[in-house]
């Protein structure tokens, strides 16, 4: 919980000072070991705190510290959530990042896996990072090994050999130490698993002293190298087959296994085939056959078609039969919801026609189990095609397919003027890189 939050909250309800202070020693004795006196001390004390920042609006930086409000919250809009709302918000961080005078051979514009930047004419770095698994606070190790696994991956379907980690952990201020370790351990294994080192990382509290309980979130990045062009997305060329590798899920399909009560099926999920795929296709002999890779995560293949569809222009004809076959068994039955909207965790291959047989050959001889799921064509749309030949046109959701008991509620109560927000939202960025412009041209003023 975030007291600090707290009594803002009650400020702006213009509740009286003492009763504040008497809700907050609740909820601190609540939470800590202590005795009234000392929770009604750290009570006082925040308050205190809060109230001071107010005084920060009527001094000369209240532009910089302030942040362009939309009254728009994340769950709200979707943001995390894998659909509509959220590919918004990413294209947005994408504006305000175009909007900055650095270059790069890939940045966020393309909403690709990773980032690439070129050095000195004779290689490419490709970095990457991913979050943990919100729901896996409780369970460190699981959430170590699937965000290691996840940021390499992203870096491997760009075409790179990941040669380094990097880890960051946060935990609330009443976090068991314990859980540090053991999200450690879990992103070793995958490092041990795959020879890249963990070399670098970060460790702190949540909001320091101001958040209470055990919440843990975190990330792991990783870099990679090569010396070819990337494998982005924008490489994809119509009349191109897609090929995609077994699905056996990461951390979206241990938390469904979680919450759902199948835990036999987490097993299913550690393994690091995704990236040995990865590797044989990076040492490919004909890698310039191999247009395009990206792991089917960010809403499943519904959201990342789409992602494909706006960056190239081109469209997508898919087969829910073979999809439906490169999807683990044991992970497609314990699914009740819509398997094309969730992340699966499976590598999708765009590769030129006369070579995907040669590529499925290789894959399926090193036990990773790939057959074509669809074609590259010119409708700049997704389309599915079911085992009767009849068609329908896939659209992303406003939310991935709600794969928790607790995101089916939310997914029945949540209602937004999507449209509405997108304007205000799209205000909001326009926004902030006023004020980045500002800022560089204050700093440059004094120091240049």
């Amino acid at each position: 919980m975030d007291i600090e939050e707290f009594v803002k909250k009650n400020m702006r309800q213009q509740k009286d000072e003492n009763e504040i202070i008497e809700k907050l020693t609740t909820i601190i004795e609540y939470y800590k070991n202590i005795n009234s006196k000392q929770a009604k001390l750290l009570s006082k004390t925040v308050y205190d705190e809060v109230k001071t920042t107010e005084n920060l609006d009527k001094t000369e930086l209240k532009k910089l510290l302030d942040y362009p409000k939309t009254n728009i919250h994340m769950g709200e809009f979707g943001v995390g959530s894998r659909g509509q709302g959220d590919f918004y918000v990413h294209n947005q961080i994408a504006q305000i990042i175009k909007n900055t005078d650095t270059s790069s051979i890939v940045n966020p514009t393309a909403q690709d896996d990773g980032g690439v930047v070129k050095v000195e004419d004779t290689y490419y770095i490709t970095t990457a990072i991913d979050g943990i698994h919100s729901r896996l606070s409780d369970y460190p190790f699981l959430a170590g090994f699937h965000t290691a696994r996840a940021t390499l991956r992203d870096v491997c379907v760009m075409g790179a050999n990941p040669v380094a980690l990097i880890s960051d952990i946060h935990l609330a201020d009443d976090g068991d130490v314990g859980k540090i370790l053991d999200y450690t351990a879990g992103i070793c294994a995958v490092s041990e698993l795959t020879q890249v080192p963990l070399v670098s990382g970060s460790t702190l509290r949540i909001g320091g002293d101001m958040v209470l309980g055990d919440r843990l979130v975190g990330a792991v990045g990783a870099v990679g190298s090569s010396n070819t062009l990337p494998k982005a997305r924008s490489n994809a060329k119509e009349g191109d087959l897609i090929l995609m590798t077994e699905g056996c899920g990461g951390g979206t399909i241990t938390t469904t296994s979680i919450y759902n009560n199948y835990p036999e099926v987490i097993k299913e999920t550690l393994n690091v085939q995704f990236i040995k795929a990865s590797q044989l296709l990076n040492n490919y002999p004909s890698e310039d056959k191999i247009h395009a890779m990206t792991d089917i995560t960010n809403g499943g293949i519904i959201g990342d078609s789409n992602e494909i569809n706006k960056t190239t222009g081109l469209g997508i004809h898919l087969y829910s039969e073979n999809i439906k076959n490169l999807i683990n068994s044991k992970v497609y039955n314990i699914l009740d919801i819509d398997v094309l909207g969730v992340s699966v965790d499976s590598l999708m291959i765009i590769v030129s026609e006369e070579e995907s047989d040669t590529i499925i050959r290789l894959l399926n001889e090193n036990k990773i189990k790939t057959d074509v799921i669809g074609k590259i064509t010119n409708t700049g749309k997704t389309y599915l095609e079911d085992e009767s030949g009849n068609i329908k046109q896939l659209v992303p959701k406003f939310r991935e397919a709600a794969y928790t008991p607790i995101k089916k509620v939310i997914d029945s109560i949540n209602e937004v003027d999507f449209e509405e927000n997108k304007k205000t939202i799209n205000h909001a960025t326009v926004e902030s890189i006023k004020k980045k412009d500002e800022i560089v041209s204050w700093i440059k003023s004094r120091y240049e």
